[in-house]
């Protein structure tokens, strides 16, 4: 089904910030704009992603399966929690995991899909300087990039991978929200901050600080984001995750007339889970509801 917009603006670019287990809830926000607002994600001129945020931004310029993201991340989460030292068991191997799922899970031409569009966030072992990487010439160069991208020193291991024969680690230590601040940008992200699509707990003139390049505020839920970002809990509790990017994300589009509100209520299942079409209904109507009142 066809969603009327308002945009008649430049197309605006996107940016993930670093999210580890809480990319579900990028990926629901994600899923979100594709249900309800799709040119939003096939205009992006450039895609932004750190950290695990970089998988859902490649998953954007990839045109990929969300559902098998998903999927990928759930089972790493579960995997993690097979043993009571979690992530930090020898026998749970972080990059391996992904570079088995990348290589299946990206398309064999990933190189020219992602030049100058796919934009990931890495950190220089040798001069702690953060960089952008966007210019790949294979698939194997795409896989290595997101590899580095994703691995946390200590928590991935202790030797970092390498992209052309450099040593580099997860960009989000520094650079956790990628263009942050950037007007031409729509920022998502798991943690309550200044951002585009993220939660909302109490009000952001509470403790809410720029620190890494990004918007955080110190509150209880957010502090608790953070442990479940590397500590991942039961699959339930994820799936959460993923339907609040899904909410959050409808209403950013609602708030910001991107969507008509007329029209946007899914009047099919095609392209809607139902667990997905209930979520639209309820906060659409919602909103009707305090337009009218």
């Amino acid at each position: 089904m066809e969603h009327t917009t308002f945009s008649g603006r430049s197309p605006l670019s996107l940016s993930f910030s670093g999210s580890g287990f809480l990319a579900l809830y990028q990926i629901g926000a994600v899923k979100a704009l594709l249900d309800l607002a799709p040119e939003i994600l096939k205009s992006a001129p450039q895609v932004y992603g750190a950290s695990a945020g970089s998988l859902v931004a490649a998953a954007v310029v990839f045109n990929v399966d969300l559902d098998e993201l998903q999927k990928i991340i759930l089972h790493a989460a579960n995997e993690a929690r097979k043993t009571i030292f979690g992530p930090f068991f020898p026998t749970f191997n972080l990059p391996t995991i992904l570079r088995k799922a990348l290589l299946n899970f990206l398309p064999e031409n990933a190189h020219q899909l992602a030049t100058g569009r796919l934009h990931v966030a890495l950190t220089r072992l040798s001069d702690g300087k953060t960089i952008l990487v966007s210019d790949y010439t294979s698939k194997e160069e795409v896989v290595q990039v997101l590899i580095c991208g994703c691995f946390v020193p200590l928590y991935c291991g202790f030797v970092p991978p390498t992209f052309r024969g450099v040593r580099y680690f997860d960009g989000a230590l520094k650079n956790f929200q990628p263009l942050f601040g950037f007007k031409s940008m729509i920022t998502i992200s798991p943690f309550t901050g200044e951002i585009d699509i993220c939660p909302r707990d109490c009000p952001l003139s509470h403790l809410c600080f720029q620190i890494c390049n990004t918007s955080f505020q110190f509150s209880v839920q957010n502090m608790c984001r953070v442990v479940y970002a590397l500590f991942p809990p039961p699959a339930n509790v994820l799936k959460k995750f993923y339907f609040q990017g899904y909410k959050d994300a409808v209403v950013y589009l609602i708030a910001n007339g991107k969507i008509n509100l007329c029209l946007a209520c899914p009047t099919s299942d095609k392209g809607f889970t139902k667990p997905e079409k209930r979520l639209c209904e309820m906060i659409i109507g919602k909103q009707r509801i305090e337009l009218c009142a």
